[in-house]
């Protein structure tokens, strides 16, 4: 039996999917979680392994016929470990966050304690959020950064950690500029007997290419998403040391998921080859050249950068020097206006609400992978500064929309329709 409007398509969707085409072409796309995947990394993504039921794992399935689908999920294992230099890796996550949750699954128990970054402070839902499942199964307590120069107080971290004698430290952030050296956060972990979990979710990229320290072989489990700086589908996978494979494989199926997006997983492959060419490594280091000339710009635009700059991909701004009357909230809604996308983030101690923020995140992978280089964020930081000084002014704004448009233009990243 034929599908059904097989000959009549879903002009409702395709239409939208063809406007958000164009928005990601014709618009600066400056969220640091971000990045555009390359045509065969979509490819994958939209074949026919999306067809296929596999729980398990290679060579241990609950379905037939997935000879297949075991070869391209063993190729996918064998190039992140690779790529990393793992011992162990599953690569069957949905995303970051169930990576993370499966991890906790898998080695401890509920009402464990742990530590992890607050969140306000650059640290993630996952790390003990008080909303999040990770706050609320397990006791997690924060550690901080200075007041000062903004970097990571490990003073505080071993403080709590000799206190409280956590069974886990993790370390990992989403919006912390600054380089995270391994070697800190497994000193405090051994001495006080934790095991050691580094969420690299947005520096997956940046080390597999070699522009950050690699925490493989310092963290018992290292966790990642496959999308933002790895350029790959979205997508979690985990890494960790021979001796928790099985309880990690465990608590990912059938502890916490069922059957596995194989096409996802086939995507993932693409992408962990496209990772191994040595040409990424020449992008990876350009995205972080990117973020400091960035950083720099916007410095100069009369910004004030947490931390005072960047190591890494992203940077986050805080707005009150610039002018104090303008929220993340506000500006990041009037520079979506623009074609300039990025999000409000909270500034360490922020006075307001997380719905509001005193400052926004940027990053720069995906103008990186359309191939922009230092002059380009010269432009874009004053193309950020002015839609903010001229944001009652629609007309202003429209200007500004053009020109973003125009830079754009020179870079495009899909010019044609999928």
């Amino acid at each position: 039996m034929p599908w059904p409007l097989e000959n009549n398509p879903d002009t409702a969707v395709f239409g939208l999917l063809e406007q958000e085409r164009v928005r990601q072409n014709t618009g600066l796309q400056l969220i640091a979680s971000e990045n555009f995947t390359s045509p065969d990394v979509m490819r994958a993504t939209g074949s026919v392994f999306t067809n296929k039921y596999s729980e398990g794992y290679p060579g241990k399935r609950y379905y037939g016929g997935n000879a297949i689908v075991d070869g391209v999920e063993t190729l996918a294992i064998e190039r992140v470990k690779q790529l990393f230099g793992a011992e162990h890796a599953n690569v069957q996550p949905h995303s970051g966050a169930s990576a993370n949750m499966a991890v906790y699954l898998g080695l401890l128990q509920p009402g464990d304690t742990l530590l992890g970054l607050s969140l306000d402070h650059g640290g993630h839902l996952t790390h003990g959020s008080p909303v999040n499942a990770s706050g609320i199964l397990y006791n997690f307590l924060s550690y901080k950064v200075t007041p000062g120069d903004e970097r990571i107080d490990f003073q505080e971290m071993r403080d709590l950690a000799l206190q409280h004698r956590p069974k886990m430290i993790v370390a990992g952030t989403t919006s912390y500029p600054r380089r995270l050296d391994p070697e800190p956060f497994k000193a405090i972990a051994d001495e006080v007997g934790a095991l050691l979990m580094f969420d690299i979710a947005h520096l997956a990229g940046l080390v597999a290419g070699g522009a950050h320290p690699n925490p493989v072989p310092f963290a018992d489990v290292v966790t990642f998403t496959t999308h933002k700086t790895l350029r790959g589908p979205r997508g979690g996978c985990i890494l960790s040391k021979a001796e928790h494979a099985k309880a990690i494989d465990k608590a990912v199926f059938p502890g916490s998921q069922g059957g596995p997006l194989e096409h996802a997983i086939a995507a993932k492959a693409v992408a962990f080859r496209e990772a191994l060419d040595p040409s990424f490594k020449v992008y990876v280091h350009q995205i972080v050249k990117n973020a400091s000339a960035l950083a720099a710009a916007l410095a100069k635009q009369g910004f004030r950068l947490v931390s005072g700059g960047t190591d890494n991909h992203l940077m986050v701004v805080d707005l009150r020097p610039f002018d104090a009357d303008c929220t993340g909230k506000e500006a990041q809604l009037i520079l979506d206006e623009a074609g300039i996308t990025l999000n409000k983030n909270t500034v360490p101690d922020d006075p307001r609400s997380p719905f509001v923020t005193s400052g926004v995140r940027i990053g720069t992978p995906s103008v990186t992978t359309q191939g922009m280089k230092e002059p380009e964020m010269v432009e874009i930081a004053e193309l950020i500064a002015h839609t903010l000084r001229v944001r009652n002014d629609p007309q202003a704004v429209a200007d500004v929309r053009k020109r973003v448009a125009a830079l754009c233009a020179r870079f495009p990243v899909y010019p044609h329709a999928f």
